[in-house]
């Protein structure tokens, strides 16, 4: 990851440093501090809270290798919730490019340079254990922004980004890099004095030279950041679908969640002095939107995607706070079964309820430190799909309604191939989807149907 000047991790200051203040009025120090297990990481963690779930989370999954950048996402969040007074700056949804993007500026590296302050050497994913539906990608040994933060006396690791780190949302869109930059440190180009110039170009899989999209919006984790580290106990988690809100009426501008979200999605608003962040479309996820009928519907940024590459849902949690098998949910199917989309930063602790399917052409070593060590596995899941994942595939942005449900009709083979050595099949099956009272809202085929304009209807005369 590219090395950038960084915070410094400090000791906490005033009531909070080195405990913290239970619901019961009891002071939680590292020694005492609840743990909670993180399926991500395949084991406990500590966590100031208790471990509590929803019925239902709000979750899903954005294809990166289908993104346009076109913005039109971010534009419906803008236009939707952010055209006040004070809000000039916030974006709570976002497209960076990768790997110098970021809103705000160098987010991630920051944060990841503070957790290796603090564990140096020490952030290793243990991926020779047994792989199991609790522990999916292996045993991450490292320290989370919560272990992190109890050894130097917060609720979690974290910093509040300076105005300028705000001020650039698209900053170096579409900048392409080498991979070898990263790694030597040298310019941009990946080329360096004694090597003006590379001859050998890039072979696939992976690219050398490389960039991609990356596409965010608050991951509504299942321990959140922001959460943990609110001292007004303003920020929850709501019960019945797992969305993290701010209460604007007991927030008083700490900025404290703002400092300890490794994402950065809240935000501090200064006409007001308290924080906002992404409400996940709230009236839409409750089905108040007159257009469905009373059925959840997908948020704006999801409904407005252009380019296909976003499917929400909500997906039911267990009583032992893991995902409740639901085999024929298209979420659980992506996630848990075929395991093609993968959490942003898993190894930071929160849980995010926000998945990704990795970029296919991007260097390996980049994406696993971004998504985990289950990277190769969901690329070549998605090189060369299985004839049910193809079908599946199909219900990316194909209903504003939430799909709850998915049924595949078995067509006929209509192409094969070999694809890196592997024999692949196409069948032109149908897929369909199902709202939340099971009713069909979604009847897409593999093979896209061809239309042929009329000849006195020809538009190029």
């Amino acid at each position: 990851m590219t090395r950038v000047p960084g915070p410094v991790a400090r000791k906490g200051t005033g009531p909070r440093s080195r405990d913290w203040v239970a619901e019961d009025g009891s002071r939680k120090t590292e020694d005492t501090m609840p743990e909670v297990y993180n399926w991500q990481l395949g084991r406990k963690m500590l966590y100031p809270y208790e471990e509590r779930h929803p019925k239902w989370q709000f979750a899903f999954v954005f294809n990166i290798n289908r993104c346009l950048a076109c913005q039109t996402c971010s534009m419906a969040d803008k236009s939707t919730w952010l055209f006040s007074k004070g809000q000039e700056y916030m974006w709570w949804n976002n497209v960076e490019t990768k790997p110098y993007g970021g809103y705000p500026q160098f987010y991630d590296v920051k944060i990841t340079q503070l957790i290796e302050q603090v564990n140096p050497g020490g952030q290793v994913w243990n991926v020779r254990v047994g792989r199991k539906h609790h522990a999916p990608y292996g045993v991450f040994e490292g320290m989370t922004i919560f272990d992190a933060g109890a050894k130097v006396g917060q609720a979690a690791i974290g910093y509040i980004p300076t105005d300028q780190e705000w001020r650039f949302v698209n900053i170096y869109e579409d900048t392409a890099t080498s991979m070898r930059a990263i790694v030597e440190g040298i310019d941009k180009t990946g080329f360096s004095r004694d090597e003006p110039w590379k001859m050998t170009g890039s072979s696939l899989p992976e690219h050398e030279t490389f960039f991609f999209y990356l596409q965010r919006i608050c991951n509504h984790c299942t321990y959140p950041g922001c959460l943990a580290a609110c001292p007004r106990k303003a920020i929850y988690k709501r019960p019945e679908d797992g969305i993290v809100l701010i209460d604007q009426n007991r927030c008083r501008g700490y900025k404290k969640c703002v400092e300890q979200c490794p994402y950065k999605k809240p935000m501090y608003r200064g006409t007001t002095r308290v924080s906002e962040k992404c409400i996940a479309c709230y009236p839409r996820i409750e089905g108040k939107d007159p257009l469905t009928g009373g059925e959840p519907m997908e948020t704006r940024c999801m409904a407005a995607c252009v380019g296909k590459i976003r499917l929400q849902s909500l997906v039911r949690i267990g009583e032992d706070g893991l995902w409740a098998e639901d085999r024929w949910h298209p979420l659980y199917f992506a996630i848990r079964v075929e395991q093609v989309a993968l959490p942003l930063y898993p190894q930071w602790g929160t849980e995010p309820n926000g998945y990704y399917i990795p970029p296919r052409h991007s260097p390996r070593g980049y994406a696993r430190q971004m998504f985990g060590p289950g990277v190769d596995n969901a690329i070549e899941k998605y090189l060369v799909p299985s004839r049910e994942l193809l079908a599946v595939l199909q219900l990316w942005r194909a209903s504003q309604q939430i799909i709850f449900r998915y049924d595949v009709i078995p067509g006929p083979k209509v192409f094969e191939t070999q694809i890196h050595g592997k024999r692949f099949e196409m069948y032109n099956d149908t897929v369909l989807g199902f709202n939340k009272s099971g009713k069909e809202v979604v009847r897409q085929q593999v093979e896209e149907p061809i239309y042929i304009r009329p000849a006195e209807r020809v538009n190029w005369l």
